[in-house]
């Protein structure tokens, strides 16, 4: 017999006032990214300076759309990232090798977002710097 499917009694059921709901949610998780994560902050401001240069640069729009996907992705990145930490801190503070696991492994996805970024910024630009 089959186990019937448990779902949080937070979860939203449906409908419009779910995506209604579900964007403040993505509003006021920006709003805490920005006020309590540095890292955040740092690839924000740096990001957001990029994306305009990338939008001026003579480039083709597909080249400027993995310029400026790539910041994104290590903004979304960095964002799970906090969520992990976040999840291990409120299930203890106490040190423990998953807990320092779980951790390492978001920063390393978050390592792994900027290499993908500034892989991706210099195979574009290398070609435009070099004529």
């Amino acid at each position: 017999m089959e186990e019937p499917v448990q779902i949080s009694e937070f979860k939203s059921r449906s409908g419009f006032k779910r995506i209604v709901a579900a964007f403040f949610y993505s509003i006021e998780g920006l709003r805490t990214a920005w006020k309590s994560e540095h890292a955040f902050r740092q690839e924000l401001f740096l990001g957001i300076p990029a994306a305009l240069l990338a939008l001026l640069l003579p480039l083709s729009a597909l080249e400027k759309l993995a310029l400026i996907a790539v910041l994104l992705l290590v903004l979304i990145v960095e964002l799970i990232n906090s969520a992990i930490e976040a999840v291990v801190d409120r299930i203890s503070l106490e040190r423990h090798a998953l807990s320092k696991n779980a951790k390492d492994f978001g920063s390393a996805a978050v390592a792994l977002a900027l290499l993908l970024a500034a892989l991706t910024w210099g195979v574009i630009l290398f070609p435009l710097l070099a004529r």
